[in-house]
């Protein structure tokens, strides 16, 4: 409140109110007096008339009765008079009454009646004659008279506009006082205030006056030595803000240098940013594309005739060719990642598949290190989630391989449990456990961090990059889960990680097969792997019991180690299966192909572990449902009654050699187009009953080329054309199958992935007459290769023996201008077309039967490759006298051509 407001209240609103109190209390005094008085005055004149007036109409003289009653009128300022006689009657009425007489019995006393503003006086006349009116000699005479109060009225309004008159007034005078002790008091304050106003604003020149009132003129000093003071501070900070200003151009100077400079940086940054992603995107199919081709050789060249120490070399090469393919999918995957360009994937999936694949990729190393692998997964998991499988697969591989990585002796598990579940949504803990090595507490500290590893020496001594457990941090993190560690020395470790995912539409999963209630007396050391079978074969309807309980047996399942299949623990065991006389089931811990051969004679399969819950359920439909499945029912009846034709699309030489190699024989031709446009010729000239297409070809790419067959007519339009591809997310693959494709084939080609396609499409098996060479066991060992070995050529060309010799042909017809060119190079001394020349020959020996060319060439190329020109020259003569002899024997050869066909 202002001071103002306080000042008006205390000299106005104050006295206002008490004066207001009074005046109040006057009005109430002065009308109650008025009303008593009148009421006195009234009675009284009327009580002094009444003998008269008594006499008067006794005597019967009017004119005196209305003299007095005139007077009487006059002198109370009546309304009406009435006077009435003995029997009531009206003798005399003056005025107009605005009451009706209610009574016409002589009042006994005199009778003041009070209606709103008119009052009714009831005199009786006799009473005040020395008699009683009513007994003997009463006359029974009375009047009437009304009186209109409303002057009473008038009289107590005009008092109150008296009185507020004297409260206007006073008030005026309070608010004359009050203006001018404001005046005093306030207009100082104003000054000062608005002196502070302009100190407020920066008006520091301005100062007070004195005044007469000692605390006022202290009140203006005080603000004028403010004024002073800040007018001083203002002048110092002026001049330390001209010289920060100063100091600020000159860095500002500086920043702006500096900020061009990390602007072109940022450019160059981002720039070079694009360029990598762009490096990595082409580097990813040059180096896969021949990976995928090595990889696949290296299948195609297991299947033909090695020796033990050549397989063990093949196998190192292969899994080479394996980490090497990780390797290059973890940086392209860290990159994407860093780029924030990995999309994850919401399509539907099972977790048991994931496990089992998961189980199977990791097999052969658990198996060479003699591990048991297991994946546990409970029963309370719904089907089918939704989710991103690859991923998720990616993740798990990565910790089970480094699982097996730093585990020598006992096992790895996969664990996965139902962890929460509200409505469509579910929590899945998943967790990979081992026995291995385990890690310290600073080992585990920055274990995520990118080309990290727990120590230096882990990778001279295990290999890896550092990238795999921070690829899975951050795929488990974008998949919204939470991924943690739990280890100590000596005592392994424990891989957790949470996994949110969807559940449109899952229900329980349900057993896949029915046993029926048979009883599996079970033999399985390992504990773990023993819970595991117990809760398969409990889940699937069966009764597994003990080793040790040999009543009522339906099937014999027993878990044996490599020294379990030599003597005397065979015997033993082959004992043990003659006396149950029941189905045997051998869960062999080792390479299935490693193991000797055991005949059961009560029927029964071998299984090598790490066992998977869809190996198992197979094993189990065969030995008890037995004949062949429904699919294989349907593919008889697809099978193909006449030759099927297969057309290979691939810009990519040694792919289209590869899936050529692996497809042809006698019941199956294939055709090889190496663009788009050439599988467009094929096409118009002939059908063919499968189509293998590449995606990315120069010119016309698989998908136009796809679209083109199909508008050709109504049998491309049904023709069946596969993508064959590297590895693509699904929401990929779906897109390619609307877009006309038929299924979708993954690089590097498996070839149990590829038979199926063969199976499904043309109704056929892929037989190759390698397996032959393999099963024949024939091992060929040569001091120096020979110039020309046609069984060679027919292992390399997948068993095919005319196969190999076209191949030879092929070659024969490029020596003449291989051995020109080589010799041209070598007369102008370029190195550069001499490599060329002599890689190019390399490579078409590789699939060829030519093993002493080869290795020449090979020789060669790594010679020219170390800059050694003197080496390089001798082996140029080495190299043409090995191209002499093999066109002598190739000559030799076409001269029995035709015995040979």
């Amino acid at each position: 409140m202002s001071l103002n407001t306080r000042t008006l209240l205390a000299l106005v609103g104050i006295p206002l109110v008490i004066y207001a109190a009074m005046a109040a209390l006057l009005l109430l005094h002065n009308a109650g007096t008025q009303q008593r008085l009148f009421t006195e005055r009234l009675v009284g004149a009327s009580e002094a008339l009444a003998p008269g007036l008594n006499d008067a109409l006794g005597e019967g003289d009017e004119l005196r009765v209305e003299r007095l009653a005139r007077q009487l009128m006059e002198y109370n300022a009546l309304r009406a008079l009435t006077l009435f006689d003995e029997q009531g009657n009206r003798v005399l009425a003056l005025g107009r009454p605005l009451l009706a007489a209610q009574r016409l019995s002589v009042p006994r006393s005199t009778t003041l009646i009070e209606d709103r503003n008119i009052w009714r006086l009831q005199v009786p006349l006799s009473i005040y004659h020395g008699n009683d009116g009513a007994g003997a000699g009463g006359s029974g005479r009375w009047l009437e008279a009304e009186v209109d109060t409303r002057t009473l009225a008038l009289e107590r309004y005009r008092l109150l506009a008296l009185l507020s008159l004297g409260g206007a007034a006073l008030g005026a005078v309070l608010l004359l006082l009050w203006r001018a002790l404001s005046r005093y008091l306030t207009r100082p304050l104003e000054r000062a205030n608005q002196a502070l106003f302009r100190l407020a604003h920066g008006d520091y020149e301005r100062r007070l006056g004195k005044h007469e009132a000692a605390e006022f003129d202290a009140l203006g000093q005080s603000i004028n030595e403010v004024g002073e003071h800040l007018q001083h501070f203002q002048r110092d900070m002026q001049r330390q803000i001209e010289l920060a200003t100063r100091e600020l151009c000159e860095s500002m100077e500086t920043v702006e240098e500096q900020s061009i400079k990390l602007d072109l940086a940022h450019r160059s940054a981002v720039k070079a940013n694009a360029v990598k992603s762009e490096f990595l995107a082409n580097m990813s199919h040059e180096i896969r594309t021949p990976l995928n081709g090595i990889i696949g050789f290296c299948r195609l060249l297991g299947r033909s005739e090695l020796d033990k120490r050549q397989l063990e070399w093949l196998r190192q090469v292969h899994r080479g060719c394996d980490n090497l393919l990780r390797l290059v999918n973890d940086v392209l995957d860290f990159s994407k990642i860093e780029a924030d360009q990995l999309n994850l994937e919401e399509v539907a999936f099972d977790m048991a598949t994931v496990i089992d694949d998961v189980i199977g990729l990791n097999a052969p190393e658990a198996q060479r290190k003699g591990l048991h692998l297991l994946g546990l997964l409970l029963d309370d998991i719904p089907t089918p989630l939704c989710g991103d499988p690859m991923r998720l697969q990616q993740v798990l591989n990565n910790l089970v391989g480094n699982a097996i990585k730093f585990t020598s002796v006992g096992e790895v598990v996969v664990r996965a449990e139902l962890g929460q579940q509200e409505g469509q949504h579910v929590v899945l803990n998943v967790s990979v456990s081992d026995t291995g090595i385990g890690l310290s507490a600073e080992q585990q500290h920055g274990l995520f961090d990118a080309f990290t590893q727990a120590s230096p020496s882990h990778s001279r001594e295990y290999g890896g990059s550092g990238l795999g457990l921070s690829i899975c941090r951050q795929l488990i993190a974008r998949m919204g889960g939470d991924i943690s560690i739990d280890s100590a020395p000596g005592e392994g470790a424990r891989f957790s990680f949470t996994l949110p995912l969807r559940a449109h539409g899952a229900v329980s999963a349900r057993p896949p097969l029915d046993l029926k209630q048979i009883v599996v007396r079970l033999h399985e050391p390992h504990p773990t792997t023993r819970a595991m079978l117990e809760n398969w074969l409990a889940h699937w309807g069966a009764r597994p019991v003990s080793f040790a309980d040999t009543d009522d047996t339906t099937l014999l399942m027993l878990a044996l180690t490599p020294q379990d299949f030599v003597a005397p623990r065979r015997h033993y065991w082959e004992s043990v299966i003659e006396q149950a006389q029941r189905p045997t089931l051998i869960l062999a811990l080792g390479v299935q192909l490693d193991l000797p051969d055991w005949p059961l004679p009560f029927g029964g399969d071998i299984i090598s572990k790490p066992l998977t819950r869809r190996r198992m359920i197979a094993a189990l439909e065969t030995l008890f449902n037995g004949g062949p499945t429904p699919a294989d029912d349907v593919e008889d009846e697809l099978a193909p009654t006449g030759p099927v034709s297969v057309l290979i699309v691939d810009d990519n030489a040694a792919n289209r050699m590869l899936l050529k190699a692996l497809l042809e024989s006698d019941h199956l031709e294939v055709v090889l187009a190496d663009s788009g446009y050439g599988a467009l010729e094929y096409a118009r000239m002939r059908h063919f009953d499968l189509v293998l297409m590449d995606i990315r070809m120069p010119g016309l790419d698989g998908l136009e080329t796809t679209r083109a067959l199909r508008q050709i007519d109504d049998t491309w339009a049904r023709c069946p054309i596969v993508a064959v591809t590297a590895h693509v997310p699904e929401h990929q693959c779906q897109r390619w199958l609307a877009q006309g494709f038929d299924d979708v084939l993954l690089k590097p080609v498996d070839e149990a992935a590829l038979e199926k396609l063969i199976k499904r499409f043309l109704g056929m098996t892929l037989v190759s007459p390698a397996d032959e060479l393999m099963e024949a066991g024939e091992i060929k060992t040569n001091s120096s290769p020979p110039a020309l070995d046609l069984a060679l050529g027919a292992a390399r060309a997948g068993g095919s023996e005319a196969f190999a010799k076209r191949q030879l042909l092929l070659l024969i017809d490029s020596l003449t201008q291989s051995k020109a060119q080589i010799e041209q190079a070598l007369e102008q001394n370029d190195r550069e077309a001499l490599l060329e020349a002599v890689h190019a020959l390399n490579g078409a020996c590789r699939y060829c039967g030519a093993p002493a060319l080869g290795e020449a060439a090979f020789e060669l190329e790594q010679a020219l490759h170390r800059h050694d020109v003197d080496e390089s020259a001798r082996i140029s003569k080495a190299l043409e006298a090995q191209a002499m002899a093999l066109l002598d024997e190739i000559r030799a050869l076409s001269a029995q051509r035709f015995m040979l066909v």
